[in-house]
């Protein structure tokens, strides 16, 4: 990789007029909260909490550790691509920017519709997974059962507080998301630190790494293995972040691809270590798969009730954080691809407050959360096809500007922070890999295959294409990235910092 000399804001600014773009954002986030947004999104007490007991009977503790570490290392080559084409073109718009610039207003229509659909999945994932661990605090506190249908109340509760603190309080939002990277940090370190002092039992690291698993009713071990990379697929999203904060962060052609990398290596660090600390605590293998909650039930058998209780609170806090910077990401794509007339309704979605607040599309963004998550009524893996929608929506959308930035060849002008000459073959092995992910994904995940262990997120992502095709038919002409004019958007999106 090579780094060009540093220049002025000044020169940054120039260089977001040349992209079409008038400066009107204050450049006063720096390269450690342009990182701390997307690792806060990437939460990986979120995502490996939520799907702990998923990846226990999709191959076990083996392909948890070890899928965690290969899917990783997978989404850092895709991170380091998409880093080259966002010192490019480093815009608030993101991904679809990059693909209308590269590819033409089709590419970026495609590419916004998958962002959208996967920041969507990704609010129904988190908030339903902090709804889980609710519920199982309030069974360890008051005696109550989790059922779907309590799960699916409290989901709701939680949803309506995030649309509420978007709505009116952005500002309480903001300082959130900067307390948030140092509460995940540290509720990684106590957690592991507990389970690693107080348990009198821990298992041996032969078969924390080595253990296999198989409770999906699929006997090929290769398949249940790949379906167990979800947890690493599903948790290692949200890192465009930094790329979406671009146009408010210092020094952004460098910074914000920095941000990009960095959160997705201290996040593979961070929950290898999780994992592994929740693997070494486990007491009894087959009640804690069984449990509503895996890893409350392994506080619980390790620590006792308070013990559990008290990490539970860590994990929930941790996920509360991360939903509602979900929720405003969501809003503000919503908003921001409505006022670029790409989805129906555009004029309502696009509405702003008098404070500049999207405040239509945030319940916009709750409600289609909600709707999404509403299956986990019936169908005991409707949360997996959940996380799933997240996955095979934002995987593609991220490798999309790789593969036209490929495709564009020596015409492509890299930006000061780029990989030189291994930008072909990092490129070329993250677009690999995401197509395989969003194949893996969509694969039947138990069996028998019935109305009730059926993975609809295949028929979700087609639902959305189809209608992004059909929308395009009939509003594609009325798609531009303009420059920026709108005083609304300036406010909203400079709140967001």
């Amino acid at each position: 990789m090579s780094w060009h000399p540093r220049t002025a804001s000044g020169s940054e600014d120039q260089h977001l007029r040349s992209l079409g773009y008038e400066p009107e954002l204050v450049r006063r986030m720096g390269g450690f909260g342009n990182f701390a947004v997307s690792f806060s999104v990437i939460s990986v007490l979120s995502g490996c909490m939520t799907l702990f007991g998923f990846g226990l009977v999709t191959g076990g503790p083996a392909v948890m550790m070890w899928g965690w570490i290969g899917v990783g290392l997978a989404v850092l080559l895709v991170g380091m691509a998409l880093a080259e084409v966002t010192s490019a073109y480093p815009t608030s718009g993101g991904l679809y920017y990059m693909a209308q610039r590269l590819g033409g207003p089709r590419w970026g229509w495609v590419t916004g519709w998958l962002n959208l659909l996967g920041l969507l999945g990704g609010i129904a994932g988190i908030d339903y997974g902090a709804a889980s661990f609710i519920a199982a605090f309030a069974g360890l506190q008051w005696g109550v059962t989790p059922t779907p249908g309590l799960i699916l109340a409290i989901f709701a509760a939680v949803l309506l507080l995030h649309a509420l603190l978007n709505v009116v309080g952005v500002r309480v939002v903001s300082l959130l998301n900067s307390v948030s990277v140092w509460w995940h940090l540290l509720g990684v370190a106590l957690i592991v630190g507990v389970l690693t002092v107080v348990p009198s039992k821990h298992q041996s690291p032969s078969w924390v790494f080595t253990h296999f698993e198989n409770g999906t009713g699929w006997s090929n071990p290769v398949y249940v293995s790949v379906i167990g990379l979800l947890l690493g697929g599903y948790t290692f999203c949200g890192y465009d972040a930094s790329a979406h904060l671009s146009e408010e962060t210092k020094d952004a052609r460098r910074a914000a691809p920095r941000g990009i990398v960095r959160s997705i290596w201290v996040s593979l660090v961070a929950g290898l270590v999780l994992l592994a600390g929740l693997l070494f605590a486990v007491q009894d293998y087959a009640g804690t798969s069984a449990a509503a909650v895996p890893p409350a039930q392994i506080f619980l058998d390790a620590l006792g009730a308070t013990g559990a209780k008290l990490l539970l609170l860590v994990v929930i806090g941790a996920q509360l954080f991360c939903g509602s910077a979900e929720t405003t990401a969501a809003s503000r794509m919503i908003y921001a691809f409505s006022r670029d007339g790409a989805l129906p309704g555009s004029a309502t979605w696009r509405r702003v407050s008098a404070g500049g607040v999207p405040v239509p599309a945030v319940w916009l963004a709750v409600s289609v959360a909600f709707v999404l998550a509403v299956p986990s009524l019936w169908s005991p893996v409707a949360y997996g096809a959940v996380t799933a929608v997240n996955v095979i929506g934002m995987s593609p959308s991220y490798i999309i500007p790789v593969y036209l930035r490929l495709r564009q060849g020596s015409r492509f002008a890299p930006g000061p922070w780029n990989l030189g000459r291994w930008s072909r073959p990092v490129g070329i092995a993250a677009v690999v890999w995401v197509v395989i992910l969003t194949v893996l994904v969509c694969l039947p995940q138990r069996a028998p295959v019935t109305v009730e262990t059926f993975n609809y997120a295949p028929i979700t992502l087609v639902a959305v294409l189809v209608l992004a095709w059909a929308w395009w038919k009939l509003a594609g002409n009325k798609f531009s990235v303009p420059v920026v004019e709108d005083p609304h958007l300036a406010r909203v999106e400079a709140q967001i910092v």
